[in-house]
C-alpha cells in the first residue's frame, strides 16, 4: 500500500481548455475544477473561457440506488461483527467468522442479481451496458471474497480444500445449469447438439454423478456405445473423493486414488474408448491430461477453472502451501503467452500465494470504491491475520481502509449516517475523523440537524454540538423565528447569542407590546441563568404573569429587583419605570415607603443619564413624550409615598 504500481488515470473534463491554468479545490468527497484567466506569456490575450465549475466526485458508487442496498445491508453485518467480537472464542469463533463472511457474500450476490435484472430491463443501451459492467464487477468481488473465505477464514486443510475449491468454481461458472435444463428438456437428450458439451462441462466441474446420468441416456439411445458408457460411468462412480462425513485419512485416499488413476490409464492404453472420441476425451480429462484439458479452453472459460479441474484429476490432496505453484503454472499454461494477466488474475494469484496484503493492495487499485477492501480487511483482521501490518503514518491497514470508506459515505446526503459507525470502530483516528466530517454535513433541514446533533451528543462531542446549535440559531434568527433561535442558543450554552436573541425579544416587545413564544419563555427554568439578558427576559415575563394573576405585591417586588439588580438594559429602564405606574395607581398601596424611595432613586438615576437632544426632530419629539411620562411617574410616586407613610404610620400606631 506504500506506492502505486503505475501512473494514475487521467480524467478528461469536456469543455475545458487543457492549455489554460486550472483552479481546483478539494472537498471531503469531491473536487471543484474551473478555468482561470491566468496567462503567464501574454497577459493582454483574452480568449473566451469555460463558464462552468465542474464537480469531480471520487466515489460515484454511493449514488447508485442498488449499491446503496449493498452499503446498508453490509453495515448491519459489520456492526454485528464488532459487537460479538468479545464473545468469540475457539471453534465457535471460527464458525461465527465464516458465517459473517457468507452473510457478506449473500449481500453481494443479492445486489448482483438485482443489478442483472435492471440491466436486462434497461431500455437505453448505454445504461444496459453500464449495469452489465457493474454486474461483472460485483461478480468478481464475490469470486475474490469466496476464495479468501476458503483460504484465510475457513483455512481448509488438504482434502477438504479441493472440495471447497470445486464448490467455488461451480458457484461462479453457472451457465451449465441452464444448459442442463435445456438438454434434459428435449425429446431425445443424447441427440441434442449440446449433449457432449454438457457432459464435458459436468466432468470438468467434477459433477460426475450428473455426468453418469447423462451417459446412461447415451447408452440407452445408442446400444453400440453402451458398453463404453457403462465402463466410463463405473470409473466416474468409483473415483475416490474425500466427502465431508468420511473418516478416511489422506494417505488412504491417495492410495485409492492412485489405484483408480492406474485403472483409468489402463483403459485408455487398451483403447477401450477408441470407438468414441467423446468418451476417450472424457477419460483423458479424468486422467488430468493437460493437453486434453487445454483443448477444452472454451468450456473452462478461465484459468482458475482449469486449475481446479487439473487439481481434481491430478493432485486431489494438494496442500494449501503448494497451491501457488499450481496456480502460477495453470495461469501460464492457460494464457499460453497470448495475453497478459488481467487485474482479477493478479488478485486471485496473490490469494493462492497467501499474500493477503497484495490481495488488498490489488483490489484497492482495481475496484472503484473502498467497500470491498474495507469490509474484507476488517474481517481478516478479526481472524488475527493482519496484526503485524501497521502503516507508516500511524494507523493500521484495517483502520486506514475503514476511514477511507466512511469518508466516501459522508459525501452522500443520507449514507453519512452509516459512516458514523465505521468511524466509531476506528480506535486511533476515528474520533478525529468523525469530528472533521460531521462539521461538513449540510444542515439542510431541522430534522437532519437533529440527527446530527443526537449523534454528537451521544459521543460527547461538545464543540460540534455547540457549533451545530449556533448554525441553527443563526438560521432561525434570519427567518425571524426567535423562539427556535433562543432554544438553540440555550442548547449550545452560548451566552453571547442568547443575549442577542433576548434583545430581539425585548425589541419586539417594545414594538408590539406583547411577547411571542410565551411557552418557551415561561418554561426557561435554570436555563435563564445562561446570560444576564436572558435572566432579565425570563424575570420580566414573570412580572407580567404576576400582574395578570393580580399578585400585585409579588409583581411590585420583582419589578423593583429588576431595576436595582442592574441586569436590565439601560434602554429598557423607562419601560420598567412606566410599568410601575399602574401599580402606583392601585387603590391599595402596593409599594411600601422604602420601595417607593428606591423607585424614586432609580427614576432620578435614569433621568440624569439620559442624552439631551438639542436639535428638533424625531428624537426631540420622543424625548418630550418620555418627559411627560416621567413627570406623571414623579407625581404618582409622590402620591404613593404619602399613602404608604400614612398606612405604615397607622399600622404602627395600632
Amino acid at each position: 500500500m506504500e506506492e502505486l504500481d503505475g501512473e494514475p488515470t487521467v480524467t478528461l473534463i469536456p469543455g475545458v481548455n487543457s492549455k489554460k491554468q486550472m483552479c481546483f479545490d478539494w472537498g471531503p468527497g469531491e473536487m471543484l475544477v474551473c478555468e482561470t484567466s491566468f496567462n503567464k506569456k501574454e497577459k493582454s490575450e483574452t480568449e473566451p473561457g469555460c463558464p462552468f465549475i465542474y464537480i469531480i466526485r471520487k466515489d460515484i458508487d454511493v449514488y447508485s440506488q442498488i449499491l446503496r442496498k449493498l452499503f446498508n445491508e453490509s453495515h448491519g453485518i459489520f456492526v454485528g461483527l464488532q459487537r460479538i467480537e468479545e464473545e468469540l472464542t475457539g471453534k465457535s469463533r471460527k464458525a461465527q467468522l465464516v458465517r459473517v463472511s457468507k452473510n457478506y457474500r449473500s449481500v453481494i450476490r443479492a445486489c448482483m442479481e438485482e443489478m442483472h435484472q435492471v440491466a436486462i430491463a434497461a431500455k437505453d443501451p448505454a445504461s444496459g451496458l453500464q449495469f452489465s459492467s457493474q454486474v461483472s464487477i460485483l461478480s468478481a468481488m464475490e469470486l475474490i471474497w469466496n476464495l479468501c473465505e476458503i483460504l484465510f477464514i475457513e483455512v481448509a486443510p488438504a482434502g477438504p480444500l479441493l472440495l471447497h475449491l470445486l464448490d467455488w468454481v461451480r458457484l461462479h461458472v453457472c451457465e451449465v445449469d441452464s444448459l442442463l435444463a435445456d438438454v434434459l428438456g428435449s425429446e431425445n437428450p443424447s441427440k441434442h447438439e449440446s449433449f457432449w458439451k454438457l457432459v464435458t462441462i459436468l466432468v470438468l466441474q467434477g459433477r460426475l454423478d450428473e455426468a453418469r446420468q447423462m451417459l446412461s441416456k447415451e447408452a440407452d439411445a445408442s446400444p453400440a456405445s453402451a458398453g463404453m458408457c457403462r465402463i466410463l460411468g463405473d470409473l466416474m462412480r468409483t473415483m475416490p473423493v474425500l466427502s465431508p462425513g468420511n473418516t478416511q485419512t489422506l494417505t488412504e485416499l491417495e492410495l485409492k486414488w492412485q489405484h483408480w488413476h492406474e485403472e483409468c490409464e489402463r483403459h485408455l492404453q487398451d483403447s477401450t474408448f477408441a470407438a468414441s472420441p467423446h468418451l476417450e476425451s472424457l477419460c483423458k480429462i479424468m486422467l488430468g491430461d493437460e493437453a486434453a484439458l487445454l483443448e477444452q479452453k472454451e468450456l473452462l472459460n478461465n484459468w482458475y477453472h482449469f486449475l481446479v479441474t487439473r487439481l481434481l484429476y491430478s493432485h486431489p490432496t494438494v496442500k494449501p502451501i503448494d497451491l501457488h505453484l499450481y496456480a502460477q503454472s495453470s495461469l501460464d499454461l492457460f494464457l499460453g503467452g497470448e495475453s497478459s494477466p488481467e487485474p482479477l488474475d493478479n488478485i486471485l494469484l496473490a490469494a493462492f500465494e497467501f499474500d493477503i496484503h497484495q490481495v488488498i493492495k490489488e483490489c484497492s487499485i482495481a475496484l472503484s470504491n473502498w467497500w470491498f477492501v474495507a469490509h474484507l480487511t476488517d474481517l481478516l483482521d478479526h481472524c488475527k491475520l493482519l496484526q503485524s501490518h501497521n502503516l507508516y503514518f500511524g494507523s493500521n491497514m484495517r483502520e486506514f481502509l475503514l476511514l477511507e470508506y466512511a469518508s466516501g459515505l459522508f459525501a452522500h446526503h443520507s449514507l453519512w449516517q452509516l459512516g458514523v459507525d465505521y468511524f466509531d470502530y476506528c480506535p486511533e483516528l476515528g474520533r478525529v475523523s468523525l469530528e472533521l466530517h460531521i462539521e461538513r454535513i449540510p444542515l439542510s433541514t431541522e430534522q437532519k440537524a437533529l440527527k446530527v446533533l443526537r449523534i454528537c451528543e451521544q459521543r460527547q462531542m461538545t464543540e460540534q454540538v455547540r457549533s451545530i446549535c449556533k448554525i441553527l440559531a443563526m438560521k432561525a434568527v434570519r427567518n425571524n423565528r426567535l423562539g427556535s433561535a433562543l432554544s438553540w442558543s440555550i442548547r449550545a450554552k452560548d451566552a453571547a447569542f442568547a443575549t442577542l436573541v433576548s434583545d430581539r425579544f425585548l425589541k419586539d416587545y417594545c414594538e408590539r407590546g406583547s411577547f411571542s413564544d410565551l411557552d418557551l419563555i415561561d418554561n426557561l427554568g435554570p436555563a435563564m441563568m445562561l446570560s444576564d439578558r436572558l435572566t432579565f427576559l425570563g424575570k420580566y415575563r414573570e412580572f407580567h404573569r404576576f400582574y395578570g394573576e393580580k399578585r400585585l405585591t409579588d409583581a411590585a417586588s420583582l419589578l423593583l429587583s429588576l431595576m436595582t439588580s442592574q441586569i436590565a438594559p439601560r434602554s429598557f429602564w423607562v419601560i420598567l419605570l412606566i410599568d410601575a405606574l399602574p401599580l402606583l395607581e392601585e387603590k391599595e398601596v402596593v409599594f411600601s415607603a422604602e420601595q417607593t424611595y428606591e423607585l424614586m432613586r432609580c427614576l432620578e438615576d435614569f433621568a440624569s443619564r439620559r442624552p439631551v437632544w438639542r436639535e428638533p426632530g424625531v428624537q426631540r419629539l420622543q424625548e418630550d413624550v418620555e418627559n411627560t411620562k416621567l413627570e406623571m411617574l414623579r407625581l404618582a410616586l409622590a402620591r404613593n409615598l404619602g399613602r404608604a407613610i400614612i398606612k405604615e404610620g397607622s399600622l404602627e400606631g395600632s
